[in-house]
């Protein structure tokens, strides 16, 4: 009887090795989600698809973020007044501050959309060191995968990057004399009292925020509209997801 349970117990176990493994290769070919008729797509065209797609779509994020009211006017990336000068904005517009707090904001983001500008090199080397379990992992995940993988590995790099020149550009365009002016003649206001903040970082952690974003809008254009699918190799690796 023993005998008997233990052969059946070695044929189980045997069935779920098999099982498992043709779960493991039904898995990968899965999670590629990539198919063309029966053959499926070499790994070397799904990473190549995905670099090319990641090439074009963070080039047109940083197009769109680094020119003349790239973050001004839109709406949805635009850098506000650091908290603490919103807190007191309307009691300072009151006093006769209002242009000073527009030419305030509207100088930050001309020192964002400056300082996109450097961004483009350092996403294409995160590009170029993108694995084809990146890859996998970017075309079976989220909408804005690959833009979670940007935030990873560009980030920091980003971050050390920008504060220089988000500086270089803040002073170039006024940003510092404006909020210096704007916080010295607060002083004068009774009843308010503004915090100083740390504008450099301010600015550099809304320029990358706001690169982000628009960097997940042109994934999410390559991933849900064809016509965003402007290359062979594109239209092979986005245009049968699933299959």
């Amino acid at each position: 009887m023993k005998t008997k349970t233990f052969l059946i117990f070695i044929f189980l176990v045997l069935m779920s090795a098999s099982v498992n493994a043709q779960l493991e290769d039904w898995l990968k070919k899965t999670a590629k989600g990539l198919t063309q008729g029966n053959n499926s797509l070499s790994e070397e065209k799904i990473v190549d698809g995905l670099k090319e797609a990641l090439s074009i779509g963070s080039s047109n994020a940083v197009d769109i973020v680094s020119k003349v009211d790239g973050f001004y006017k839109n709406p949805l990336i635009i850098i506000p007044l650091p908290e603490e000068l919103r807190t007191v904005e309307k009691t300072a517009r009151n006093f006769g501050l209002g242009s000073q707090f527009d030419d305030f904001v509207l100088s930050m983001n001309r020192a964002a959309e400056s300082a996109s500008k450097e961004a483009l090199p350092i996403f294409w080397d995160a590009i170029k060191q993108m694995t084809f379990e990146d890859a996998r992992k970017i075309l079976s995940g989220r909408d804005d995968e690959a833009t979670i993988y940007f935030r990873e590995k560009t980030s920091q790099r980003l971050t050390e990057l920008f504060k220089p020149k988000v500086n270089e550009a803040m002073i170039k365009v006024g940003v510092t004399n404006t909020y210096k002016n704007i916080t010295s003649q607060l002083k004068s206001v009774p009843f308010l009292k503004v915090q100083p903040t740390d504008l450099d970082q301010y600015v550099t952690n809304k320029t990358l925020d706001g690169l982000f974003y628009t960097l997940a809008q042109e994934e999410m254009k390559i991933r849900k509209d064809p016509a965003a699918r402007i290359t062979d190799l594109l239209k092979d690796v986005f245009g049968n997801p699933g299959g």
